[in-house]
């Protein structure tokens, strides 16, 4: 109090309560994005307390005229609590329920609001693979993380795996499959080398742009599971918070060092990279899928699809047409309910509009096999029909229309 000089008692009042009063607003976003995050309703209990504590702190200096306010705060927090702890209770009722005997429990972060499987690289990265190797699989968003604060994660026989490379080695080792099975040890080599420039280089690239840079999209895309009458403000926390979050981590790592428009270029070095390693191959390393393929889509897929009118969407949607041929041939391929509405782009974005475009939102299969699916499906409803698809709805400009499935298709006519 000493502090303030001679101002009068009502102005120190003033200034206490002010400062108390954004501390705490502060500090109660903060714990509302930890929540978001999928930590425990006890952090928010947590800070009901505190703020009790340091309002009853401060009214010994003040007497009672900051107390108000702090009831007023305190009384907000526990409504809040209240609330989460009800949402909680559902989720860890829910949570009882699944049993990961013999089933892949894939944890992820919730759907997007654009039709796209996933905001994060990873997340898609992973679903990916679990298509690709044919893997059964059951899809859990209750935004959990891993306790290594990963995402996503999995559960296998009551075992938990974290990171995407580490759950790719244990599912190999466990169930024995193996999308590398046709590389030789040179060309493994090439795979794990691409791998790493583009999960420890391209990434923070991506990075930039989804959650700086085109940051306004990327909160429109972005949905919170659990939020209720919140959604709104822990989507726009959540975002300037991630947005802080990961400047402080490039800068970290260094590439956050460079100015935006050196981040930008060595964004467009690594995806000319892969373009010139592509060339017209069906997939990365050949006519044969690999684990470096579901890695190059889950990133390659956020640029194509989750930062409109941006550099890398122009970039990848013009000059480097084989990676936009690329992005499309997996998501045909391997995700019939994703449909995307503008499945007739011209590859140029100057002649496509953004108004003319809607997105279609993600049907979501509760446990998925991609064998099942398309029997179950059919091809009618499993694919996106358009005037340049054959019978599979594989497109017929790239390299993806196989012989064989036009002659098993004529057989079964």
């Amino acid at each position: 109090m000493a502090g303030l000089g001679s101002d009068p008692w009502w102005k120190k009042t003033l200034y206490l309560t002010g400062g108390a009063l954004l501390a705490a607003a502060a500090y109660l976003l903060h714990e509302l994005l930890v929540i978001s995050l999928g930590k425990t309703q006890n952090n928010l209990k947590y800070v009901g307390w505190k703020i009790h504590l340091e309002m009853a702190t401060l009214s010994e200096f003040t007497g009672n005229h900051i107390l108000h306010h702090g009831t007023w705060i305190s009384c907000c927090v526990d409504l809040i609590y209240g609330y989460i702890s009800r949402v909680e209770s559902k989720v860890d009722r829910k949570q009882q329920e699944i049993d990961s005997k013999d089933a892949i429990i894939l944890h992820q972060f919730a759907r997007p609001n654009n039709g796209v499987p996933s905001l994060s690289p990873f997340c898609l990265k992973m679903e990916t693979y679990l298509r690709m190797a044919d893997l059964p699989y059951q899809n859990y968003f209750g935004g959990k993380l891993s306790a290594q604060g990963k995402m996503p994660w999995i559960e296998y026989n009551h075992e938990k795996v974290s990171g995407t490379e580490f759950i790719i080695d244990f599912l190999e080792e466990k169930l024995g499959v193996n999308l590398n099975k046709n590389l030789g040890p040179h060309e493994r080599a090439i795979s794990r080398a691409v791998t790493k420039m583009v999960e420890e280089h391209f990434y923070w690239t991506l990075a930039y742009c989804q959650w700086v840079d085109n940051l306004n999209e990327t909160r429109k895309m972005l949905s919170l599971s659990g939020g209720g009458p919140f959604s709104n403000l822990l989507r726009w926390v959540v975002c300037h918070i991630t947005k802080g979050i990961v400047k402080r981590e490039m800068h970290g790592h260094g590439i956050g060092r460079f100015s935006e428009e050196e981040i930008y270029m060595l964004m467009e070095k690594d995806m000319r990279s892969l373009a010139g390693l592509l060339g017209d191959k069906k997939y990365i390393m050949g006519p044969k899928l690999s684990t470096l393929d579901a890695t190059v889509f889950g990133h390659l897929a956020q640029a194509m699809w989750t930062l409109p009118g941006t550099r890398p969407e122009r970039l990848i949607k013009g000059e480097l047409i084989n990676l936009a041929m690329y992005c499309e041939r997996i998501r045909r391929k391997f995700w019939p309910e994703w449909h995307y509405d503008d499945d007739n782009t011209i590859y140029e974005s100057e002649e496509s509009c953004e108004d003319s475009k809607t997105h279609t939102p993600l049907l979501d299969f509760s446990s998925y096999s991609r064998t099942e699916t398309f029997e179950d499906e059919g091809a009618e409803n499993s694919f996106s029909r358009t005037p340049d698809t054959d019978f599979t709805g594989h497109s017929l400009f790239d390299s993806d229309v196989d012989l064989d499935d036009y002659t098993d298709h004529e057989q079964c006519k």
